[in-house]
């Protein structure tokens, strides 16, 4: 199997910044911050991940993350807020399409202390940029489970249109669920 047309873009440094955070890799050492993060029901309400049960659980997520990164499928961020250097979520663009398509799906979340302060809002933008412009994405899809109004709310303002329902097409957490299936294109001159 060849590479991915992406991975000589994540080998790169991927580090971004926004007026009030800084996006960087996920490391082992963000572990315990991300537990605390998505030891809240709340945040992992409409995630396809169970709450964890420790900090153990967490770096396998982070181990999954770095090695999407290593065979060029995708890449996620820690979201870190600047003034205080807590950790304050997570974003990235995963099963990156390069051969059939040119495509990746879009991923995040926040913790609950800060909802409410627009994070997503100052991230999106950010990581739009890296997925049109860095990796020449044409199309970023983002799936969203039923009932998580917030999230379709900041995907329109960022100019994703809703395709459709995807009617019990993922299983977690011992259940189907319904995905709310968006995305935007690049765009075209």
């Amino acid at each position: 199997m060849s590479e991915s047309r992406f991975a000589p873009v994540l080998a790169g440094d991927l580090s971004r910044a926004t007026a009030r955070f800084d996006l960087r890799q996920l490391t082992p050492d963000d572990g315990e911050a991300l537990f605390e993060l998505w030891d809240d029901p709340a945040v992992v309400e409409f995630m396809d991940i169970e709450q964890p049960a420790d900090v153990a659980a967490v770096q396998r997520i982070i181990a999954w993350s770095q090695s999407a990164r290593a065979a060029g499928n995708g890449y996620r961020w820690g979201i870190f807020d600047r003034a205080t250097g807590a950790m304050v979520g997570s974003c990235g663009l995963h099963l990156l399409e390069g051969e059939r398509g040119s495509r990746g799906e879009i991923g995040y979340d926040v913790g609950r202390r800060y909802w409410g302060q627009r994070v997503m809002d100052e991230v999106m933008p950010a990581a739009l940029a890296f997925g049109f412009g860095d990796l020449r994405l044409r199309r970023i899809e983002a799936f969203v489970t039923g009932g998580n109004m917030p999230s379709c709310r900041l995907l329109e303002r960022h100019g994703f249109a809703l395709e459709g329902t995807l009617r019990d097409y993922a299983y977690w957490k011992g259940r189907f669920w319904d995905q709310l299936m968006f995305s935007r294109l690049a765009s075209v001159s």
